[in-house]
């Protein structure tokens, strides 16, 4: 009986602490994926049609290039961008003979003499640029995939500090009243295919996976001052093949009812740490997946995580355990249209995720049992949204599918934006806002945007 009570309470307060931090997103996004990291915006009506004319508030061109997400504070939107400096053929002669030297590889690859990280802040009500402020100047920046940018691991913006991230290419905290720098750091790691993960944040921590081809570790700085805090090894990996130990996810902040802990899916490994130490609580030898970029989702009790690509599963694992709990703590497995990219979503007692290639699935949470399997417009790398008892999807050619919360596949219609979208999308009061390749949109019925 009172292990029932236990249970009941942790799941209550949870759900309470999710609700609390919903409630929040009418006027704050500060993260990937909201306030509460899981993609919820809660019941806010918005608006499911729109196009590039219809329902559009605003649209900002923005300078240069990048996948990160929109965040949102104070009125104030928030994201990071990459401006390349092309280089000269002689700057790429030069270059590419240093390249050759140590990987013989290198006479394919894409030549750039400097990349300029900038953070970028959109006024909400008009949809002006109020600041672009160069973080960090980066000479001769590590190779990229066509699928990716230099600037797409999403800022998290916190008490008037901006926290952007970049991989190996450096971090930066920037003041966003003065539009100052505060501090910088650099966390060396080769990705092979440019910057992926998120950091997290915890308290006055700022927590980074660092799950490269030459090591693989989680690193946690001091918010205020960018130094280490703590260094968490990853668990050894399998094989030799460095490409097969790197990872791009976001680790996921969560509470069981007992005890703080954030969840780091890496390649092979899932590893839940003690945020404040650093300290192994529990880990999951997930298989030989590699190179996942999805974020947990947690719920009853279980977190929910991709594998990435070689093996394509959704593992649901129970979080009160501790040391490895492989064989002890993995509730179900699916492999079918798991995407390596796009993180889930929890609504009620069901998840939804899409394939790359554009598959909407709904499994049960108790059970992984598939309640329908169903393909939408495009290729998909964004993470879907849930608002207002819906779902929407976001393809990288600019479609937007939106589709009911439900067990039973039910389209409620396509929406179309100029250009690819990439990031995930956010949510301000009664708006959506998506930042495609080159705009940002603020979404809304024209009650609400006169709001």
């Amino acid at each position: 009986m009172h292990r029932t009570i236990s249970r009941l309470l942790a799941v209550f307060g949870t759900a309470i602490l999710l609700n609390a931090a919903v409630a929040r997103s009418a006027d704050e996004w500060p993260q990937f994926r909201g306030p509460d990291g899981q993609g919820h915006a809660g019941a806010v009506r918005v608006p499911t049609r729109f196009s590039d004319t219809e329902n559009v508030v605003w649209k900002q061109k923005i300078p240069g290039r990048g996948w990160s997400s929109p965040v949102i504070s104070d009125g104030i939107c928030w994201m990071t961008t990459a401006v390349i400096k092309e280089a000269t053929p002689e700057r790429i002669a030069e270059i590419r003979k240093t390249r050759l030297a140590s990987n013989p590889l290198a006479a394919d690859m894409e030549i750039i003499d400097s990349v300029s990280l900038r953070a970028v802040a959109v006024d909400m009500s008009s949809g002006k640029i109020l600041q672009i402020v160069e973080l960090l100047q980066v000479s001769e920046p590590e190779p990229i995939h066509s699928l990716n940018s230099y600037a797409s691991p999403t800022p998290i913006v916190h008490e008037g500090r901006l926290l952007c991230h970049f991989g190996n290419l450096g971090t930066a905290c920037l003041d966003t009243k003065q539009g100052k720098v505060l501090w910088t750091a650099r966390i060396p790691v080769e990705h092979s295919v440019g910057p992926g993960s998120t950091p997290a944040r915890f308290e006055n921590l700022l927590i980074i996976p660092c799950d490269g081809t030459d090591n693989q570790s989680v690193v946690a700085l001091d918010i205020q001052t960018g130094k280490e805090v703590w260094k968490a090894k990853r668990p050894p990996m399998a094989g030799d093949t460095g490409d097969f130990h790197k990872a791009f996810s976001t680790p996921l902040v969560v509470n069981d009812g007992k005890r703080d802990q954030v969840i780091a899916p890496g390649a092979q490994w899932v590893v839940a740490y003690d945020p404040r130490t650093g300290k192994t609580l529990w880990q999951v030898k997930h298989g030989d997946g590699f190179s996942n970029s999805p974020r947990p989702v947690y719920a009853q009790g279980m977190v929910f995580i991709c594998t990435g690509y070689m093996a394509h599963e959704l593992v649901a694992i129970r979080v009160d355990g501790t040391g490895d709990v492989t064989k002890t703590h993995v509730v179900w497995r699916v492999n079918k249209q798991v995407p390596p990219m796009s993180s889930p979503v929890v609504v009620g007692d069901y998840l939804y995720m899409v394939s790359d290639q554009g598959v909407v699935s709904c499994v049960e949470l108790k059970s992984g049992e598939a309640k329908f399997r169903e393909r939408i417009a495009g290729n998909h790398s964004a993470s879907p949204l849930e608002v207002d008892g819906k779902l929407l999807f976001s393809s990288r050619a600019g479609e937007v599918t939106v589709i009911a919360a439900s067990p039973e596949f039910k389209p409620l219609g396509t929406n179309a934006l100029e250009g690819q979208l990439m990031a995930s999308p956010a949510v301000w009061r009664e708006s959506l806002i998506f930042r495609t390749d080159t705009y940002l949109y603020r979404i809304a019925d024209q009650a609400s945007a006169r709001r």
